[in-house]
């Protein structure tokens, strides 16, 4: 079927957009790939996200990047109003531009994740009354990542706002996935946590590098000879209570403490960063640990993933990281905090070492016997290449195109 019979796809995605100082949209350059993956599976594509005020962050570009598809691409601010306040101020017009919308689309898919500002919600609800099939889509529990804030060290007024926030969140969640034609869950963590609420769910992935950036056989196999010299570790991930990052150094101060030699990395920024630094410095490791804050070149990062020779994690809510696909697809083992989600990764072949969520002591031993046994971990640096064999992003956006297709009747 030519691309150009194959519909008009309205999706929601939270990513926020922001004007550039000419007044131009710019959007994350990981978004503009995707439209331009979602634009070789449909005819056009419409996408509503929040405009949000204030300063583009550095990885914000020019819509130009979406590529010679961008003319079948449109993009559809929505208020960024994750204010209680702002969103009832918002909701009445922000509903007619999604009707308006809805209408003119054949295929409808919307994102979800919150409460107050949460258009794929809006969005979702809206075309049940319409009468409208949609399919609906998420990567991670965002209900249970706001639960944990609530019990998490942190100022005061963002603990109370979880606690009074995540039960309705929970709610509306439910809500919108009953209401759903499809249920598109990214990774088995998610999709255990939702598919008893969908009538039609299905596992699906989100990986943001395409097929060249699998490690080749002959990278694979000179790494695999490569076991002299202190084990090298790699994370790629916001520096934030969900992912664990004070629990990541814990674990890597017991490895110090067991006298194992290792070079380690945590590439990504967040609010967490200046307390892994203190610590860091405390714990006099500044010479084995480097957390140089965030990497904004996809290629740069592919590299520190193909270089390192363990992916270490430390993820502690319901969610589904694609950072795990990626170090996959280099062939780097994953060793960090089990879930459905990783696990599932690795069932094949056994590409990581997982051990129980907050078990800082498990992990320093996981990765103990990876610097150890260093021919067990060449063998698993080619079991993580297998597992990560089946994905990119053109063949998860694929997949996804054809189950809206096969599930959801065009208009």
């Amino acid at each position: 079927m030519a691309v150009a019979d194959q519909g008009r796809l309205l999706i929601h995605a939270p990513v926020p957009l922001f004007r550039g100082p000419d007044g131009a949209l710019l959007l994350d350059d990981q978004a503009c790939r995707g439209l331009a993956l979602w634009a070789q599976n449909f005819a056009h594509v419409t996408a509503t996200m929040p405009l949000a005020t204030g300063a583009p962050p550095p990885n914000w570009v020019p819509l130009d990047r979406i590529g010679p598809d961008r003319d079948r691409v449109t993009l559809v601010p929505l208020p960024a109003a994750w204010r209680p306040d702002q969103f009832l101020r918002a909701l009445g017009p922000g509903r007619a531009v999604i009707g308006e919308q809805i209408g003119r689309a054949d295929f409808l898919s919307f994102a979800i994740g919150g409460l107050f500002g949460d258009w794929g919600a809006v969005a979702g609800l809206l075309a049940h009354r319409m009468g409208r099939p949609f399919a609906v889509w998420t990567d991670r529990v965002e209900s249970q990542v706001v639960a944990r804030a609530a019990r998490d060290p942190g100022p005061w007024r963002a603990r109370l706002r979880a606690r009074l926030t995540h039960r309705p969140m929970a709610a509306l969640e439910r809500a919108v996935i009953r209401r759903a034609a499809l249920g598109l869950f990214h990774g088995r963590e998610t999709f255990d946590h939702y598919a008893r609420y969908s009538s039609n769910p299905h596992v699906v992935h989100d990986v943001a590098v395409g097929v060249h950036a699998r490690i080749s056989t002959a990278a694979l196999t000179a790494k695999q000879a490569d076991t002299h010299g202190p084990l090298r570790i790699v994370y790629a991930g916001r520096a934030e209570a969900m992912k664990g990052p004070l629990d990541w150094i814990a674990a890597l101060q017991g490895l110090a403490a067991l006298g194992v030699a290792f070079r380690a990395t945590w590439l990504g920024d967040g609010s967490l960063l200046p307390a892994m630094r203190a610590r860091v410095d405390a714990a006099g490791l500044a010479g084995q640990i480097a957390l140089p804050g965030f990497v904004n070149d996809r290629a740069a990062l592919m590299a520190a993933l193909t270089g390192a020779q363990v992916f270490a994690f430390c993820h502690k809510t319901p969610e589904s990281p694609r950072c795990l696909i990626e170090a996959l697809m280099a062939g780097t083992p994953i060793i960090g905090y089990g879930g459905a989600f990783a696990a599932d990764l690795i069932a094949a072949h056994g590409g990581g070492d997982l051990v129980a969520r907050d078990d800082v002591a498990g992990l320093t031993a996981a990765l103990a016997r990876a610097a150890t046994d260093r021919t067990r971990l060449a063998a698993m640096i080619g079991r993580a290449a297998a597992d990560g064999a089946g994905f990119d992003d053109v063949s998860v956006f694929a997949h996804r195109s054809a189950l809206i297709r096969a599930h959801l009747p065009s208009a």
